[in-house]
């Protein structure tokens, strides 16, 4: 397993602490990014796993975690993914093997409809170009203003826990998630996060429009992609799952039938051995050498 070191990067005054393995100064990376409301510790054990292979950097962005959270920075997918691109830009990554969840899909393949020449590939963890979207319970009511200010200010830490942990109290449950991943999620809910959260979801009210639309422009594209899904997903439901074939045809899907929204907590070695499967022959052939010209081959034409 690879050392995790800590480090920041910041972008237009906006700081976000990142986790990083490998190699600190290779061009191409593997890049994690988090959603609602996670932050880099969400992938903390495929930062282990994937660093013995290769570089690989998770943030905290923006509103999250430990990132700053200025009241006016733009909770958009555009804004998320201009943050993307100036962090990349600050860490001289150029070659860019994502690896997205929740709402990180949103940002992430936002950012990468717009830099197609520096995707290597996709990973998806429930999430994606979501179409025909239902927002879920909590989200329904955090998009109405005043309601949603109001539900934030009440939510108690056990009840946090509690939606994070099940959703829907009647949907079959999915494995339980630890008790210190739940904590630390729970202490980094704070009030600056909730609000980011609120208007989060207020930017993104009409998501199920942007799923054609990313499918569509990244269609045309031949990226190697991973989905993976947790089969009792009870915020993002697993019919988005093969829905991702639309933006990626030759995908390979691999769903989790007892993990929910966080199959890389709840489902660590299924997750990281699919990721990783997925990932290496692609790594392998990015810094494979470029095949050598024997003499005969590069005389000059007669």
């Amino acid at each position: 397993m690879a050392e995790i070191r800590t480090s920041e990067v910041i972008v237009d005054g906006v700081r976000s602490p990142l986790l990083a393995t490998g190699p600190d100064h290779d061009s191409t990376a593997v890049v994690f990014i988090h959603g609602n409301p996670g932050s880099s510790h969400d992938f903390r054990g495929l930062l282990a796993t994937v660093g013995d292979h290769t570089r690989a950097v998770a943030l905290d962005m923006p509103g999250f975690g430990q990132a700053d959270k200025p009241r006016n920075f733009s909770q958009s997918a555009v804004g998320h993914a201009r943050h993307l691109d100036g962090a990349l830009a600050k860490l001289a990554i150029s070659d860019v093997h994502l690896v997205l969840h929740d709402f990180g899909g949103l940002w992430g393949l936002t950012w990468a409809a717009a830099h197609l020449e520096q995707v290597a590939s996709i990973t998806l963890m429930n999430t994606g170009a979501i179409s025909e979207h239902r927002w879920h319970w909590p989200a329904r009511l955090w998009l109405v203003r005043g309601i949603g200010e109001l539900v934030m200010r009440l939510t108690t830490t056990a009840a946090f826990k509690l939606i994070i942990q099940h959703g829907y109290a009647l949907k079959p449950w999915p494995t339980p998630l630890p008790a210190d991943f739940l904590a630390h999620m729970a202490h980094d809910f704070d009030a600056e996060t909730r609000d980011a959260v609120l208007h989060l979801y207020r930017a993104s009210r009409n998501m199920g429009e942007f799923g054609p639309a990313l499918a569509y422009l990244l269609r045309q594209h031949a990226i190697p992609a991973l989905v993976i899904w947790g089969a009792r997903d009870h915020f993002l439901p697993v019919k988005h799952a093969h829905q991702q074939l639309d933006a990626f045809p030759s995908a390979e899907v691999v769903i989790l039938d007892k993990a929910g929204h966080f199959p890389m907590i709840s489902h660590p070695a299924q997750t990281e051995a699919a990721v990783t499967r997925f990932l290496k022959p692609l790594l392998a052939q990015a810094q494979a050498p470029a095949p050598r010209l024997d003499a005969e081959q590069i005389q000059p034409a007669r």
